[in-house]
């Protein structure tokens, strides 16, 4: 199952022994780690990136979700850091990629005070245990959260609550006269625009989560190159899992995408 976790430590160099952890598992095939990056919030509160995993063409692909991430735990300053790194976090199409809720953010923010270090990451993993052991005996809380899908359904929502209103402002600006449907036609036009930038959002999220889907895919497959056994064959059926859960989220987008565009032929 595809997560978000996040492991506080009480000092850098036992966050960096962190991600050593998640290397071995990963290694070993316990787990598919995918982006990690190690943060440090100062005694102002301030969130900076200590070590952040490469940047060659998997990094950059896989490295948006734990970047909106550390957006969020860092709050305005953090999501400043994530812009500056490529890490466009805050709206609710950046959101929908992340695919958690606010309350696993105020949850790791209750315990990532002043002076502690965590180590963020992206991971696949079937069992909790090889994780927790391992980041138990370094001193380490973890906090895990399964990528949803709800934020999806609330984009369709949207876009299914400005068509509506689109319908309702053509059927009155078409009755009107005068000063009236002129001003009509202003909130016609806003509202229309409103759906053009939901539209291009979401061909922007969509090709975004395809390049996610494809690196993950690549990931696990040079993961599983490595392996045998029992190792290999769990690997290859989070290959297919990847590959399936890939194919329904962009075909519930495209969806999403095509409601926009009805709207705006009304």
């Amino acid at each position: 199952m595809n997560k978000m976790i996040v492991t506080v430590f009480n000092n850098e160099s036992s966050a960096y022994e962190g991600v050593k952890a998640l290397t071995q598992l990963h290694a070993e095939g316990s787990l598919t780690m995918y982006a990690t990056a190690v943060i440090a919030k100062d005694a102002k509160g301030v969130v900076s990136v200590k070590q952040a995993a490469d940047e060659g063409p998997l990094g950059t692909a896989l490295g948006f979700t734990t970047g909106s991430l550390i957006g969020l735990l860092g709050g305005p300053i953090g999501l400043a850091l994530g812009a500056a790194t490529g890490a466009l976090a805050g709206s609710l199409y950046d959101i929908a990629q992340l695919g958690i809720g606010e309350d696993f953010v105020a949850e790791v923010t209750q315990y990532l005070l002043p002076g502690k270090v965590a180590v963020v990451a992206e991971i696949d993993e079937e069992w909790v245990t090889p994780l927790d052991t391992r980041m138990d005996a370094l001193g380490g809380i973890v906090f895990r959260r399964a990528r949803g899908e709800f934020i999806d359904a609330q984009i369709e929502r949207e876009i299914a609550a400005d068509k509506a209103e689109i319908a309702k402002l053509k059927a009155e600006y078409d009755q009107e006269v005068g000063e009236a449907k002129a001003k009509l036609k202003a909130k016609l036009d806003a509202a229309q625009n409103r759906l053009q930038t939901r539209r291009d959002l979401l061909n922007e999220r969509i090709e975004a989560i395809k390049r996610e889907g494809e690196a993950k895919v690549k990931s696990l497959q040079e993961q599983a190159a490595q392996a045998k056994g029992e190792a290999k064959a769990k690997l290859e059926n989070r290959i297919a899992e990847e590959r399936a859960n890939h194919k329904l989220r962009v075909a519930k987008l495209s969806q999403a995408w095509q409601l926009v565009k009805e709207a705006a032929a009304i």
